[in-house]
């Protein structure tokens, strides 16, 4: 614990997207804003990472941790309260058949399978979203603008293909919604006149706005999308998620490249005199815990699973604390040349090894 007279770590924070497994990143979130040595300065998040971030930024525009704890608390009993509602629930017997997916539902099959012959537009004329709702009803946009936090957002614009980047002074929840538009399941959102898509095909999520316009040089990402699974997937479901998953990781790891080589440029002083400057990585991880959840679980969203994964986030962040939160400030704890070459020790302490006892799934 922080001893009086101690000045708070400064860090920026990355979220990921995935659907239901956004709930990872709400424990992992809640942990760190108990800590007092931690002072969250950004947080840059795409899709399921911007809820996130807009419903924390919301409750610390004044610098309080727990009514930053509490928004996010309700962000996420709002999801649960939305989706009793859904025609995914699953019937117990589905459950017992599947663990914590959905692959077992004929209701998520028929979805599944629908939504890659028709379109949304045909799917859904009237561009009804319960989502956006819940996110008009359960953020303070003003209060998100007015924050403590930076917090950075992330679409991909559908007409060039390129990452766009919204500060908290231009957010709404249509900017939201558009960092969370999976165009197989929802219509473009317009911004402008500008349509865009997930924020995950251009930057899961975009890491350069936290180099641009922030102090700390340390960034942690919250990872919730495995970057190795083992094996070649054989059934054209798996095939499918597989491609989305890697899709979804090419751009972060352009990202970290990026920061490995210029690391290795001011090692080698050749960077002298200019403005670039050693950005240290950290990450708070549980890969192989959800690379055993699958693709079809992210649209999970029961109580017991979602109470899963914020359990997990949380021991993935005392893990992270305990193992790696002495290096913040002085050097990275994610060594980026290793994760890829595909070692599986490229996190030192970020995720849980071995991973601790958690509830089962339902059998």
């Amino acid at each position: 614990m922080a001893t009086k007279g101690d000045a708070p770590k400064i860090i920026n924070l990355a979220l990921q997207g995935g659907g239901s497994h956004g709930a990872f990143s709400w424990g992992v979130l809640d942990r760190l804003l108990e800590d007092p040595r931690i002072e969250i300065e950004a947080i840059t998040g795409a899709s399921a990472g911007a809820m996130n971030a807009v419903a924390l930024a919301a409750g610390y525009h004044a610098g309080d941790r727990e009514e930053a704890r509490e928004s996010l608390r309700k962000f996420w009993n709002g999801v649960l309260d939305e989706a009793r509602t859904s025609p995914l629930r699953r019937s117990p017997i589905e459950a017992m058949l599947s663990g914590w997916g959905l692959d077992a539902s004929p209701t998520y099959v028929m979805f599944d399978l629908v939504t890659r012959l028709a379109s949304p537009y045909d799917l859904n004329p009237y561009n009804l979203n319960p989502l956006k709702d819940l996110v008009v009803q359960l953020v303070d946009f003003d209060r998100v603008r007015k924050s403590k936090v930076k917090v950075f957002i992330s679409a991909t614009n559908v007409e060039t293909g390129r990452a766009q980047v919204w500060d908290k002074k231009q957010l709404s929840a249509d900017h939201v919604m558009a960092s969370a538009c999976l165009p197989w399941l929802f219509q473009a959102v317009e911004i402008d006149g500008v349509p865009y898509w997930d924020g995950g095909f251009t930057g899961n999520p975009a890491l350069w706005p936290l180099f641009e316009s922030c102090e700390s040089d340390d960034v942690v990402l919250v990872q919730i999308n495995p970057i190795k699974r083992p094996g070649a997937p054989k059934t054209a479901r798996d095939i499918i998620n597989r491609v989305n998953e890697i899709t979804f990781n090419a751009a972060l790891l352009h990202d970290l490249r990026a920061v490995d080589f210029v690391t290795r440029l001011i090692e080698a002083g050749r960077l002298e005199g200019t403005d670039y400057r050693r950005i240290l990585m950290h990450a708070i991880a549980d890969e192989k815990g959800m690379a055993d959840l699958g693709a079809s679980s992210k649209f999970n969203v029961e109580p017991d699973f979602i109470d899963m994964l914020f359990t997990t986030g949380r021991e993935a962040a005392e893990n992270w604390l305990h193992t790696s939160f002495r290096h913040v400030g002085a050097r990275s704890t994610v060594n980026i040349r290793k994760m890829f070459q595909g070692e599986d020790d490229a996190l030192d302490g970020g995720q849980l090894k071995p991973p601790r006892k958690r509830p089962k799934a339902p059998e």
